[in-house]
């Protein structure tokens, strides 16, 4: 059960309503991470803003993006996000039984070097950030350039941020 009751549309405050409405057009639902967090508007605009700069720009790919919050969200335990983001992730192609494996990402056939050196990092940078080597580093600048490892980084950094505070918060997902 959710430590924080999410705020109904009728309670918010105009500019979460904007978000509401945003998120209500294009996925047809408002996830309850964003409904929780409308208590503090300004919290919520600038959280909308970051997660769109970090998964809506950038030359990676969505679908890239995507496998790489799983895996995250995986790692951290994350019932929300797990649920919310594999939906996504198979919108663009990853399969149900890449997804429930993604722990053996190393030894899979159907991961490219590129995906698998993402993963890699996905779980180094969500476990022990300090022990990102130069031998993982050789492999991410095989595949990415600068920019890409920072869109990369990005995205783990925000699913690391994402899955503590749905955890902390025990937020339920839409489902």
């Amino acid at each position: 059960m959710a430590r924080i009751r999410s705020i109904s549309y009728e309670e918010a405050e105009p500019g979460a309503r904007e978000v509401f409405d945003n998120y209500q057009r294009e996925r047809g639902n408002i996830p309850n991470m964003f409904r929780t967090t409308a208590y503090r508007p300004e919290i919520l605009r600038t959280m909308i803003a970051h997660f769109r700069a970090v998964m809506e720009s950038g030359t990676v790919g969505i679908k890239l993006k995507e496998l790489v919050a799983v895996r995250t969200s995986q790692i951290n335990h994350c019932d929300y996000c797990v649920t919310s983001h594999a939906q996504v992730a198979q919108r663009f192609g990853w399969s149900d039984e890449q997804l429930a494996d993604l722990a053996n990402f190393r030894t899979r056939s159907d991961f490219t070097p590129r995906e698998k050196a993402a993963l890699e990092l996905a779980e180094r940078e969500s476990l022990e950030s300090e022990n990102v080597d130069d031998e993982l580093w050789s492999r991410l600048r095989e595949h990415f350039d600068e920019g890409e490892i920072i869109e990369l980084a990005a995205t783990i950094g925000l699913f690391n941020y994402f899955t503590r505070f749905h955890n902390a918060l025990r937020l339920e997902s839409n489902r």
